[in-house]
């Protein structure tokens, strides 16, 4: 979002904040344009088109989708998930219907630890919630993109930018929309701008500014590259095998798609 904060994008759009689930929900709605969708709603929202290669991504440990557990992974039985993000819900059960075992009773909840370990044997954290718990919690950690790359060999794509078909006729004819995201995304990974942003969240969130710009730079992937364009199609054909999705859709991008990478 660097530019839109920053620069002169946020000229040409009107911005809303929410969590990725509500960010589906509006484009599903016709209330938003375009929008960071988790990645799984993609397979629920019809007539939708992906911005290329950019996306929230992790090539092995994300740090921010955190299964708390009381027990060893194999022998949990009931979760509680902070729904916030359906991809991630959506990762924890293919994880356990395809690797560990079979399925498990997940249970939406607040996320709350204390409250979601009282009944279940672990909780599922998304986002800052699990980004601030402390390692030594006595409890059992796991990364739910170090499980999927351990059994897949997969980066795990958890969001991209997706713009409504019917969005684009009112798009000026001007107005390059994957040039646009594109350089928001590489403006906003130049040191400087991690700096600021690592500052500005150490604030918010309470957590120490190194903590926050590893997490930026070492953890979250920003490329939908040729890997993470695979991990992603794996997993919507996984979460068709286990009956979340009635059929895998087709990617449809935005313009000619010339996979690149980056290095972190």
């Amino acid at each position: 979002m660097w530019d839109f904060e920053h620069g002169e994008a946020g000229r040409h759009f009107q911005i809303e904040y929410t969590i990725p689930s509500a960010c589906a929900a509006a484009l599903a709605g016709n209330e938003a344009d375009i929008g960071i969708i988790p990645a799984f709603a993609y397979a629920q929202i019809p007539e939708l088109v992906i911005l290329p290669n950019i996306a929230i991504a992790s090539k092995d440990r994300v740090r921010s989708i955190l299964l708390v557990s009381k027990k060893p992974v194999e022998d949990v039985r009931t979760v509680a998930a902070d729904t916030s993000s359906r991809t991630s819900v959506a990762l924890l059960q293919v994880l356990f219907a395809k690797f560990l075992g079979g399925p498990r009773q997940v249970n939406p909840h607040p996320p709350n630890l204390r409250q979601m370990l009282r009944d279940h044997d672990a909780a599922l954290l998304i986002g800052d919630a699990a980004l601030q718990v402390p390692d030594n919690t006595g409890y059992r950690l796991y990364d739910l993109a170090h499980l999927w790359r351990e059994a897949t060999a997969h980066p795990f794509v958890f969001a991209f930018w997706a713009v409504r078909l019917d969005a684009l006729a009112r798009t000026p004819a001007a107005m390059n929309l994957t040039k646009v995201f594109q350089q928001s995304r590489n403006h906003g990974l130049e040191p400087s701008s991690l700096a600021h942003i690592a500052k500005e969240w150490s604030a918010k969130l309470g957590m120490r500014q190194g903590d926050i710009q590893s997490y930026l730079t070492e953890n979250i992937y920003y490329y939908l590259d040729r890997e993470c364009h695979a991990g992603f199609k794996l997993f919507l054909e996984y979460c068709k095998a286990i009956g979340l999705i009635a059929s895998v859709p087709e990617l449809r991008f935005l313009g000619p798609v010339a996979f690149g990478s980056a290095r972190r």
